[in-house]
């Protein structure tokens, strides 16, 4: 669903209502090297905004119940830069907008990069909430590692976010009303026109207010089984966040879509034979008492999500298995459901697989809800973190 800008006041949207002092046009473009005036323009920038500009009451406007999965740009970004052989060492946030690529940098001709993604949840009492950015800040250092990439440290990482979180707050949707999507992305921004690692890199972290990721809303998925095409192959990129794993999935997503499924499961680039992941998110199975899911054994993304759920499921009494899953085991199972950052724990109602379509239980009652609220209210502060997950940032 498309939100339109007129939907917020023009004082808002206006630079002119923006404090000087949170303002920077050093980084509205962000290309160069390191050591050029780019790197000139990071040591003369202002001090970081701390917090927002807007209070709460200015944020009463927004139509949050007009929400879906869509880019909605919000005020701020957070940069931050540096060479192949030095390390990350400061950003800031700038108001967000374009940055500007040399034809011939590493992430459009080589796909050199990565992106991460959390969110920030608001609670009852206006506070707002991170889930678990230590692990994403993990998992992009297995990735810059697997990319040949340098990466911010797992505090510069969680920082970032923060301060792009508060510098956003007032984009952050009322409690029960979704949640604010932040985006970090480390790209290779610098020149290379051989296949090699990039000169330069950048580090960048935008956020949109975001509510459910499927058009089903609460509704549970339609799934389709994909034969032809593959997700990842053995020695690749599938256990990382690259973003060169996404678009290949765009022609299979298309054309499920097209006959109205929800999305795709993928499976095996061998036989054709095991589950996988779903193009956005990772898949669960339910039997009995027992949770199954595909192990991360280099093709699947261990997803952030994923990792919660088997630890409140087994938290719950549940016995939770993490293997190699045959496709035929679809026919068997009472529940199959979906997690991920951007879907949560979604139910799946029904998958097409080989031209048969099998149908799950969903609803009240469910293992997937049961399992869902209880993710949701840990994310959102009205169940008690046992775990030490959240972050509480304002």
């Amino acid at each position: 669903m498309m939100i339109h800008r007129a939907l917020f006041p023009r004082s808002l949207l206006s630079s002119s209502s923006w404090p000087r002092s949170c303002l920077s046009s050093s980084f509205s473009k962000v290309g160069g090297g390191c050591h050029g005036d780019a790197s000139r323009a990071v040591s003369s920038m202002p001090e970081p905004c701390r917090s927002s500009p807007f209070s709460d009451d200015e944020s009463r406007d927004i139509d949050w119940d007009s929400l879906g999965f869509g880019l909605l740009p919000t005020d701020y970004m957070y940069v931050m830069k540096c060479s192949e052989d030095e390390n990350f060492e400061r950003g800031q946030l700038s108001r967000y907008g374009n940055i500007e690529l040399s034809p011939a940098a590493g992430v459009l001709n080589y796909g050199q990069g990565l992106f991460e993604g959390l969110k920030a949840y608001r609670k009852e009492d206006g506070g707002l909430l991170l889930f678990r950015p230590h692990q994403n800040a993990l998992r992009m250092r297995t990735g810059a590692e697997r990319m040949c990439m340098p990466s911010p440290s797992v505090e510069q990482f969680v920082d970032a976010v923060k301060q792009t979180a508060i510098a956003n707050r007032r984009w952050v949707p009322p409690s029960g009303k979704g949640s604010l999507y932040l985006r970090p992305l480390l790209v290779g921004t610098g020149p290379v026109l051989g296949l090699a690692p990039a000169p330069e890199y950048t580090f960048l972290v935008y956020a949109s207010p975001v509510r459910n990721y499927f058009k089903e809303d609460s509704g549970a998925l339609n799934l389709y089984v994909e034969t032809e095409f593959v997700r990842a192959s053995r020695g690749g990129t599938g256990g990382v966040k690259t973003i060169s794993n996404y678009a290949p999935a765009l022609k299979a997503i298309t054309r499920a879509k097209s006959r109205g499924f929800s999305d795709v499961l993928y499976l095996d680039s061998v036989n054709k034979r095991t589950l996988e992941e779903v193009s956005s998110c990772n898949i669960f199975l339910v039997k009995g008492n027992v949770i199954s899911t595909p192990a991360t054994s280099g093709t699947i993304l261990p997803g952030v999500t994923r990792k919660s759920v088997i630890d409140i499921a087994r938290n719950r009494g549940y016995e939770v298995e993490e293997r190699a899953i045959d496709m035929d085991e679809l026919f068997d199972a009472r529940e199959v459901f979906c997690t991920g950052t951007a879907v949560g724990v979604a139910p799946v109602g029904s998958i097409t697989c080989m031209d048969k379509r099998i149908e799950y239980q969903t609803g009240a009652g469910t293992t997937c809800q049961e399992l869902y609220s209880t993710l949701v209210g840990i994310q959102t502060g009205t169940i008690e973190d046992k775990n030490g997950w959240t972050v509480e940032i304002s």
